[in-house]
């Protein structure tokens, strides 16, 4: 089902789609500063079967603001189908697609997309996305997770990591591959690769398309003029080993794609029962700390 407010004349220069399934709190702000943004924009909330009211509720806040869309699957559908089918409402020449955990300064498209029009061959382009402290995610700015560097980094060995060492850049730069919370694309180059690789149903849909629009020839950037607030997805910590689950499910499928080693069947088979191998050692603690917090949540005065 979808609510749709119809869309002014002007044509919006940049669509903000946002994946919501059960986001919390964080979900309003993050509608409220978008479209505070004075710039012509589209933004479309998705939402993958949330339970705590919160698209109902944004929709009813901004009642009458004809750049909302608010589209209820009535099911999770997953992060990249979800994407999908909004991109397939979007009236914007560029897709700004944002977590609902992020949230935009009024300045922050027009810097983007002026970025995304000077850039030639750009074909993703992201921002610095940091905590409350203002500490950088080391996800803004990273190299393609091959099992070499994947190890290298977990094992804090010297090296080429998944992640890049040192400050955080403060200019425009190329990358191999940018935090998913944020990334701007231009729609041209959004449906030429078909979109998100729907067989990842959340986590490492990002470094797919990242590869896939390097792969076709254009660049992936990386704004490091540009910050961005980014928080911690409510939905995870509700779902730690479903969300789990599809990260390392996502890791296997990102390998068997693009990492060399997926050729040799022997190796294949290593990597495919150590990924699953660190899946079964994080349960228990991940079980332990949710039912610690519901004993809390049930322990606390109402």
């Amino acid at each position: 089902m979808t609510t749709s407010i119809s869309r002014p004349g002007i044509p919006p220069a940049v669509s903000i789609i946002v994946v919501s399934a059960d986001s919390g709190t964080s979900l309003r702000e993050c509608a409220r500063r978008g479209l505070a943004c004075t710039m012509p924009l589209q933004f479309i909330l998705i939402d993958n079967d949330s339970q705590d009211g919160m698209p109902q509720a944004i929709a009813q806040e901004h009642a009458g603001d004809t750049r909302l869309t608010v589209i209820y699957n009535g099911a999770n559908l997953g992060f990249g189908p979800a994407i999908n089918r909004a991109a397939r409402q979007a009236d914007g020449d560029a897709l700004l697609i944002l977590n609902p955990d992020c949230l935009l300064e009024n300045d922050t498209l027009q810097r983007l997309l002026d970025h995304l029009q000077r850039t030639p061959k750009v074909g993703l382009l992201g921002a610095i996305v940091h905590d409350e402290q203002g500490v950088a995610d080391p996800a803004s700015f990273r190299r393609d997770p091959l099992v070499a560097r994947a190890l290298r980094t977990f094992f804090g060995r010297a090296g080429e990591g998944v992640n890049i060492d040192g400050p955080v850049p403060d200019r425009l730069v190329q990358a191999e591959a940018v935090s998913g919370a944020l990334m701007l694309m231009p729609r041209g180059v959004f449906e030429h690769l078909g979109g998100f690789d729907e067989a990842y149903f959340l986590h490492c849909e990002d470094l797919d398309i990242c590869r896939r629009v390097r792969d076709a020839g254009h660049g992936v950037w990386l704004a490091g003029d540009v910050r961005v607030l980014h928080g911690k997805g409510t939905s995870s910590r509700h779902r730690p080993i479903f969300v789990s689950w599809h990260k390392h499910r996502g890791m296997w499928r990102w390998f068997r794609k693009f990492d060399p080693l997926a050729r040799n069947p022997l190796l294949a088979s290593v990597v495919w029962m150590g990924i699953w191998a660190h899946f079964l050692a994080k349960i228990p603690a991940q079980w332990w700390r949710l039912r610690k917090k519901r004993r809390l949540s049930q322990a606390s005065p109402a």
